[in-house]
């Protein structure tokens, strides 16, 4: 029998990861959210920052980062420097402070740019969801373990789930560019 759930669950995936990338944006306020995707190798293998140390913000354009371990200084800054971020770290003993900059015009222009196709690569992958199902209706319709009917109201159905999961991208999309482009 064929299982819409799974492949809604599979779209439900797809955004969820999309929203982890939104959030590791950066919009000219300090969130601690904006490091999760970095990864620092330490004790032979990669970690993520808030497993070296602990993250704070204690003002809106400032993220302070308290590094356990005095040897992971250079390598939590080294691994900053090397993202996408643009972010300048500041070495204070084992405190690390990042001051977030004020976006520009033309960062906040890239930035939508970069939003538009992180949301077009997420509403790719959810259409790739729709057509495995499809096939997979396929291949039961030739199996004859379902009728044709069965099948077009399977598709709408998938079809209708699709379009749900591609307006949400839409509308976290939307929301994120009014949040970058408000000073």
């Amino acid at each position: 029998m064929f299982d819409e759930k799974s492949h809604s669950l599979k779209m439900d995936k797809a955004i969820e990861v999309f929203s982890k990338e939104l959030s590791s944006l950066r919009t000219g306020r300090a969130n601690s959210a904006m490091l999760d995707l970095i990864r620092v190798d330490v004790y032979g293998q990669q970690m993520p920052i808030n497993q070296i140390g602990s993250i704070t913000t204690p003002e809106p354009r400032m993220i302070n980062i308290q590094v356990w371990d005095q040897n992971n200084v250079s390598l939590v800054d080294a691994a900053i420097k090397k993202s996408e971020l643009g972010l300048n770290p500041q070495i204070d003993g084992q405190l690390i402070r990042l001051p977030i900059p004020e976006l520009n015009e033309e960062r906040r222009t890239e930035l939508k740019k970069l939003i538009k196709s992180m949301g077009e690569k997420c509403k790719v992958s959810i259409r790739n969801i729709r057509r495995d199902a499809n096939d997979d209706l396929k291949k039961l319709l030739k199996s004859k373990e379902i009728g044709e009917d069965e099948e077009k109201s399977f598709e709408k159905n998938v079809q209708n789930i699709t379009d749900k999961h591609i307006q949400i991208v839409d509308e976290k999309v939307s929301s994120k560019e009014k949040e970058i482009m408000t000073i």
